[in-house]
C-alpha cells in the first residue's frame, strides 16, 4: 500500500512542480543564476521521471497505467504550460506599457528589421545545415528551427507545412531525384530496407505513413530544439554584458536620456494606479487570448496568428498605455505585478524543464545529437546577429536591446531572465515591439524552409 501511495506521489504534477521549484532555487542561488535554476532541475527531473516511466510501461509492471497517464501528457499537462506562461507576459506588459509609445518614437522600424533578421538567420542556417547532412531528417530539422526559436505559432506552421510537402513529394514520389526518394523512404523506414531500386511507387498505406512521419518529425524536433532555445537565451542574456564588456550603469544612463528626449515629442497619459485590479487584469488576458486565436489568411503563406503569447502581450501593453477604462484601472502597484512575474516565470521554466528533460538529455547521443547541434547553431547565430546588428550598426541600448533579441528569438524564458539581470522591466517594451514581426518572419520562413530543395 505504501509503495502504491509512492507512486501517485511521484507522478502528481503538483509535487513535481514544487520540487522542481525548490530545488531549482536552491541551485539558482548557489550558481547565481536566479530563477533560471529551476529550469535546469526540471530538465534532471523530467529525464528521471520519464525513464522510470518508460522502463515500468516497458516491462508492464503494476504501475504501468499510472505511469502511462503521465506519459500522455507529457508529465506535466500543457494547460499548466499555458497558465503560467499567460499570468507572465500579461504582468509584464502591464509593467511596460506606460513607455511603450516613447520607446515606438525613439526605436521605430528598427525594432522591425531586428525580428527579422534574427528568425531570418536561424532559418537560414537550419536550411544551410540541412543541406551539409544527408541523414538529417528534414522535417526534424525545421522542428529544430521552431523549438530554438521557442515558437509555438512556428511550431503549427511546420506541421501544416510538412503535412502539405509530405503529401505532396509522396503523391509526386516516382517524379522526385534520387537522393530526394532516398531522404523520403529513410524517413518511412528508418532500418535501410526500401530504397529508390526496391521502391518504385508508393501504396496508399505507405504515402499516409510518410505523411504522418513528417508531421511528427516536426514535433520531434521542436521538443529537442525548444530546450536548448530556452537555455541559449537565458545564458546569452547572462553572459552578453561580460563577453562585450558593456557597462549596465552607463547603458542604463543613455536609455533614460533617449527616454527624457522623447518625452519632450510624445505626451504620455498620465493615470493613478491602484494596489490590483484583477478585473482589470482578466479583461485584459480574456481579450488578449481571444485577439491571438484569430488566424488572417495570407494567401500562398496560409494562416497567420499571434497565438496566446503574442495576443495577451499585445492586449496587455495596449490597455496598459490607455491606463484606464470605465471602472477598470490598468494601472497597478508594480511590485504586485512583479510578484505575479516572478512567480508565474519560475513555474513556467520548471515545468518547460519537466516537459521536455528526457527529450533533450536524450537527444545528446545518437542520431538527436545532430539535432542538437543544430539547435544550438541557430539559437547562437541568430541571438549574435540580433546583438551585432542592434548594438553596432543601429546603436541600441543593452536595456532595449536585452529585450528586442528576446522578441525576435520569441522566447519568454528569456525576457523574464533580462529583465532579472538588468533589474527593471524595460526590456518588456523592446521585447513587445519586436515580437509581432518576429513572429511574422517565423511563420513565413518556416513555409519558405519547406518550399526550398533538399
Amino acid at each position: 500500500m505504501f509503495v502504491f501511495k509512492s507512486i501517485h506521489w511521484l507522478t502528481n504534477p503538483f509535487i513535481l512542480m514544487f520540487i522542481t521549484i525548490f530545488t531549482g532555487l536552491i541551485v539558482g542561488k548557489i550558481l547565481k543564476i536566479g530563477t533560471s535554476g529551476a529550469l535546469f532541475t526540471g530538465l534532471g527531473i523530467g529525464w528521471l521521471v520519464v525513464k522510470l516511466a518508460n522502463d515500468e510501461v516497458a516491462a508492464q509492471g503494476p504501475f504501468a497505467s499510472v505511469f502511462n497517464s503521465m506519459l500522455k501528457v507529457s508529465v506535466i499537462d500543457k494547460k499548466f504550460f499555458s497558465l503560467f506562461l499567460i499570468l507572465f507576459v500579461a504582468a509584464v506588459g502591464l509593467l511596460a506599457a506606460d513607455k511603450i509609445s516613447l520607446i515606438l518614437k525613439t526605436y521605430g522600424t528598427k525594432f522591425v528589421v531586428l525580428g527579422l533578421l534574427i528568425v531570418f538567420i536561424g532559418a537560414g542556417t537550419t536550411y544551410t545545415l540541412t543541406i551539409l547532412s544527408n541523414k538529417a531528417n528534414p522535417y526534424e530539422v525545421s522542428g529544430v528551427y521552431t523549438g530554438a526559436l521557442t515558437s509555438s505559432p512556428g511550431l503549427a506552421a511546420a506541421i501544416e507545412t510538412s503535412r502539405e510537402h509530405a503529401k505532396e513529394w509522396s503523391t509526386e514520389y516516382s517524379s522526385l531525384s534520387h537522393h530526394n526518394k532516398e531522404i523520403l523512404l529513410n524517413i518511412l523506414n528508418s532500418n535501410g530496407n526500401l530504397t529508390p531500386e526496391n521502391t518504385s511507387t508508393l501504396t496508399s498505406e505507405q504515402q499516409a505513413g510518410f505523411i504522418l512521419s513528417a508531421e511528427s518529425g516536426v514535433g520531434v524536433g521542436h521538443a529537442i530544439g525548444y530546450p536548448f532555445g530556452v537555455l541559449i537565451v537565458i545564458l546569452a542574456m547572462k553572459l552578453f554584458p561580460k563577453l562585450f564588456r558593456l557597462n549596465l550603469e552607463e547603458e542604463h544612463r543613455q536609455f533614460q536620456k533617449e527616454m527624457t528626449e522623447a518625452r519632450k515629442n510624445v505626451d504620455v497619459k498620465h493615470v493613478e494606479s491602484v494596489t490590483f485590479d484583477l478585473i482589470a487584469f482578466s479583461f485584459v488576458c480574456i481579450l488578449g487570448y481571444t485577439f491571438g486565436m484569430l488566424k488572417v489568411n495570407l494567401g500562398y503563406l496560409g494562416y497567420f496568428s499571434l497565438g496566446s503569447t503574442g495576443g495577451i502581450l499585445i492586449s496587455s501593453i495596449f490597455f496598459g498605455h490607455i491606463g484606464k477604462l470605465g471602472p477598470m484601472t490598468f494601472r497597478m502597484d508594480k511590485k504586485i505585478l512583479g510578484v505575479i512575474r516572478d512567480i508565474s516565470l519560475t513555474f513556467f521554466l520548471a515545468i518547460v524543464g519537466l516537459r521536455y528533460g528526457f527529450a533533450a538529455i536524450n537527444s545528446l547521443t545518437g542520431a538527436g545529437f545532430y539535432l542538437c547541434v543544430v539547435a544550438i547553431a541557430v539559437g547562437v547565430l541568430s541571438m549574435f546577429s540580433g546583438f551585432l546588428v542592434g548594438k553596432y550598426v543601429f546603436k541600441i541600448n543593452w536595456i532595449m536591446l536585452s529585450g528586442a533579441i528576446c522578441g525576435g528569438m520569441t522566447s519568454t524564458p528569456g525576457l523574464g531572465v533580462a529583465v532579472d539581470v538588468i533589474g527593471t522591466d524595460d526590456p518588456a517594451a523592446g521585447y513587445a515591439a519586436t515580437y509581432p514581426f518576429a513572429l511574422f518572419g517565423m511563420v513565413l520562413f518556416t513555409i519558405i524552409l519547406h518550399k526550398l530543395p533538399m
